[in-house]
């Protein structure tokens, strides 16, 4: 029988509703978790590990670093099959993307959560934990990264996204589906991960910000993230990677300054390329020093740029990592 490591952070999955509060906060140890998740140790022994109780905001990119340290340490242990790691779903995208950049080992590690609190009825995190323990006794889960399982249904790290405020099935593949399903305690995949990239740093740099373009919109805040000395910003574009033509000196301005700007698309899918040669236009930024994020999310693009800060400040190599793949799918 395989052993899995499961790490406790908090989120809905440890929630009930406070009566005095009338609203739901973290209260369920991880062994309270796991006793819920009936007929488990047919499956897998299981080694509880408690981090926290955080509410999905309150988990920050520090935090997601010290998870990364403990999966790692978790990770290169001989007795151990691989990791699921517990998580409120507001941010699991990121933190699954964050641990999918930083680890490099062939064992799986898995992120799972739940969109009911305990209190509720249909209360789904027994499921997904169930699920997610699947996923990490099956060999198929090895030598593809993080993983993220809710709803029986698993996918990867760099594609999955929520997509819905409440829904059970809210974490979705939006380009390309999910790599497989869970049935009957069996993990069947449909499609493998063709590549994933590996950052191999323990430091991040948090001055990283994210901007949405909207119409109309100038370079005020640029400048003030300019003037402020941070170290990257991430601008999700209009449609195919385009701006408002009053951004661009704000842009240009930070290009100048040797900040790397990275530029994805505001639509939930597909793909960023420099198209369009109107003012604004994706050509236009390319020309002027933008990096194309691809088909990555604004918060996701964030992460990998915080990531790369933490090896180098050199924007031609950041722009190399980021765009290592996107002319090989023109």
């Amino acid at each position: 029988m395989k052993k899995v490591a499961v790490i406790f952070t908090g989120g809905t999955i440890s929630m009930k509703v406070d009566e005095r509060l009338h609203a739901a906060i973290p209260a369920l140890s991880g062994h309270e978790i796991m006793a819920k998740v009936t007929g488990i140790e047919k499956m897998a022994e299981i080694e509880a590990i408690h981090y926290g109780s955080f509410p999905g905001p309150h988990i920050s990119p520090e935090k997601m670093l010290e998870l990364a340290s403990i999966a790692k340490e978790q990770l290169l242990r001989e007795d151990i099959a691989g990791v699921v790691l517990t998580h409120g779903t507001d941010c699991l995208e990121e933190t699954a993307y964050f641990l999918d950049l930083i680890i490099d080992s062939d064992k799986p590690v898995v992120v799972t959560g739940a969109m009911r609190n305990s209190s509720e009825l249909g209360y789904d995190g027994p499921s997904n934990l169930a699920a997610s323990i699947c996923t990490v006794c099956s060999d198929e889960s090895k030598n593809k990264g993080t993983l993220v399982v809710m709803n029986n249904q698993v996918n990867a790290a760099d594609e999955v996204t929520k997509s819905h405020t409440l829904s059970l099935d809210t974490f979705k593949s939006m380009d390309f589906g999910p790599l497989g399903i869970v049935d009957q305690d069996q993990v069947i995949y449909y499609r493998r991960r063709e590549h994933r990239q590996i950052i191999d740093t323990d430091q991040i740099q948090p001055k990283v910000a994210l901007i949405k373009s909207v119409a109309g919109m100038d370079s005020t805040i640029i400048n003030y993230l300019v003037d402020q000395s941070y170290k990257g910003i991430v601008i999700e574009g209009m449609g195919r990677g385009n701006v408002p033509p009053g951004m661009v000196d704000g842009i240009t301005k930070a290009i100048e300054r040797q900040i790397p700007v990275v530029l994805v698309s505001r639509c939930p899918m597909g793909r960023v390329l420099d198209s369009y040669g109107y003012h604004g236009g994706g050509r236009e930024l390319r020309n002027k020093g933008i990096i194309l994020g691809d088909n990555l999310s604004g918060q996701k693009a964030r992460i990998k740029l915080m990531l790369i800060l933490g090896i180098t400040q050199d924007v031609d190599k950041i722009k190399e990592i980021f765009e290592e793949d996107l002319y090989k799918k023109v």
